[in-house]
């Protein structure tokens, strides 16, 4: 099977792999609400800027985002919004996978408070 993968499964699992870090997925959130320069990104994640950086490589390398230099300074903006959709049907699954399981919880008799908010 492994010589028989077609490039286009490659092609993905290389996005999926870019997304597949958490400072990436918040990343990839914070510039679908804005673009952002590097600077800004590192002080909301608290990294410094030589990380910040690989992970925006990643993601360009990916095809997610694109830079623009402007002055001293590079902006990041997504490429591509609708990835944020996958990670929309991901939360699904997260939400489907814990509703089974407060079922099964429920099945036996194990009683779960929902958190307030």
């Amino acid at each position: 099977m492994e010589q028989k993968i077609h490039p286009q499964y490659e092609a993905r699992a290389n996005i999926i792999k870019a997304i597949g870090h958490p400072t990436r997925l918040f990343i990839l959130e914070e510039l679908h609400r804005q673009e952002r320069c590097v600077n800004e990104l590192t002080d909301m994640i608290g990294s410094d800027v030589s990380t910040v950086s690989k992970h925006l490589s990643v993601l360009k390398n990916a095809g997610l985002v694109h830079d623009e230099k402007r002055g001293a300074s590079i902006y990041y903006k997504l490429c591509c919004p609708c990835v944020l959709d996958f990670i929309g049907c991901i939360e699904t699954v997260l939400k489907t996978n814990v509703e089974k399981q407060m079922n099964i919880a429920q099945c036996c008799g194990i009683t779960i408070a929902k958190p307030e908010h």
